[in-house]
């Protein structure tokens, strides 16, 4: 049995999928891109801005779970440009403090042409 996750503190998808899935004892979410829950607009132009944005959503999904980013296992990182790769990682090593197991790739293009995109999977 699983169950998906809905909340108004995260973008709504903007496709056919859920914002995250639980299942035998893990949370699986989608990409989270840096969209702003109550406009659906992208925050910011830089890729500081928007990694912020993103790790708010994140733990918006990581909230209506009742866990925080400590329960994060393995994230998946998208970048639009690997020359953003040192500012990604500021924001994200401030929120991310148990270094999870992750990747990093390039993409040439992320939905709305944001700089970038996380996914992650967290224990419950």
């Amino acid at each position: 049995m699983f169950k998906i996750t809905n909340t108004p503190d995260a973008p709504e998808a903007i496709g056919p999928y859920s914002q995250a899935i639980s299942c035998n004892g893990f949370l699986f979410s989608s990409g989270q891109i840096p969209l702003m829950p109550k406009t659906g607009e992208i925050a910011g132009s830089t890729i500081e801005e928007q990694a912020e944005q993103v790790m708010k959503n994140i733990s918006a999904i990581l909230k209506a779970n009742d866990i925080d980013f400590d329960n994060v296992i393995k994230t998946t990182c998208f970048l639009s440009d690997m020359g953003n790769f040192a500012s990604f990682n500021q924001i994200y090593s401030q929120y991310f403090k148990s270094k999870p197991a992750r990747s990093c790739v390039a993409a040439k293009e992320l939905p709305k042409n944001v700089l970038c995109e996380v996914e992650f999977i967290a224990v419950l």
